[in-house]
């Protein structure tokens, strides 16, 4: 055979850990920013590279565009990128300053009469807005006290919804959640959350059985039952006190028995297969992350 100059690569050695494994994983499948984001999240990286890729999504209106979310292409700000944008910032202790105050604007001009958010990502003109896309980001920003006119707007809508939810559906109440665990006025999140677990129990909202549940990701747009580590990220969650520790010891089995052969985590929706590869570095960093915050041993 002809000498072309090209060496096969070493091969690789097994990894054993969830996080070598993960890191395997996000090494040879993830896109520079969730790259940056792994070696922050457990390698002790700078959160300077990670802000630096997260720019190359921004656009000049102050939103986030350029599929930062897999499942939604093309270069226009929309609610949801900008979301996740807000996430990656607040994960790094980067959510502040005139940058902020340029997203909060752009929300500002994309949001209904009563401050909320948009929940799909090109609203027809009048299209109401929802809690699942409100109250996460509004909880975001008041957590990293964040003050914007809009914010106090978007702020009572989403008071109003998770004390009176317009439906029964656990992606609602998952919004409430990330709304109340920083709503600024401590007894009234509290209360709101009391009353939302005891919703959530009445109406089976949760998996409680890990054998009673679906395997197959959710189709866009379909809703499905969700397990507690989904309602309660993290121990200090007000969803915490709905789930007793067995409970939640068998919800944290089961994410952890969900890494794959290859060392990610599913993707957390369906789609086409370049949106699923896109989609689970990121799912592997938030499981990490979840399983880390209980106490979970990662390697």
């Amino acid at each position: 055979m002809a000498e072309t100059g090209v060496h096969p690569l070493p091969p690789m050695p097994t990894a054993r850990s969830p996080l070598a494994r993960a890191e395997q994983f996000v090494r040879l499948t993830a896109r520079v920013l969730d790259q940056h984001l792994f070696a922050y999240h457990f390698r002790d990286g700078d959160p300077a590279p990670v802000q630096t890729a997260l720019d190359a999504y921004r656009n000049p209106d102050g939103g986030y565009g350029h599929a930062l979310e897999p499942l939604l292409r093309g270069p226009d700000s929309q609610v949801p990128h900008t979301a996740r944008a807000l996430r990656v910032l607040d994960a790094v202790g980067r959510c502040d300053g005139p940058r902020i105050e340029h997203t909060c604007r752009y929300l500002a001009s994309v949001s209904a009469p009563d401050g909320a958010l948009p929940a799909s990502a090109r609203p027809a003109p009048g299209t109401p807005g929802a809690l699942t896309a409100t109250g996460p980001v509004v909880g975001l920003l008041h957590r990293n006290r964040v003050w914007h006119a809009w914010l106090f707007r978007a702020t009572e809508f989403c008071w109003r919804l998770s004390e009176s939810p317009r439906s029964i559906d656990p992606y609602e109440i998952q919004a409430a959640v990330a709304f109340l665990d920083s709503a600024p006025d401590r007894p009234r999140a509290e209360a709101t959350a009391d009353r939302l677990g005891r919703l959530l129990r009445e109406h089976r909202l949760a998996v409680l059985d890990p054998d009673d549940r679906d395997t197959a990701p959710p189709a866009p747009g379909e809703r499905r039952r969700l397990l507690p580590h989904e309602y309660a990220r993290v121990p200090g969650s007000c969803a915490r006190a709905w789930f007793t520790d067995a409970e939640m010891a068998r919800s944290l089995d089961v994410l952890a028995a969900a890494q794959e052969e290859d060392g990610g985590w599913p993707a957390p929706c369906a789609g086409p297969p370049s949106v699923v590869l896109e989609s689970r570095p990121a799912a592997a960093i938030s499981a990490l992350r979840t399983l880390r915050a209980y106490g979970r041993p990662i390697g």
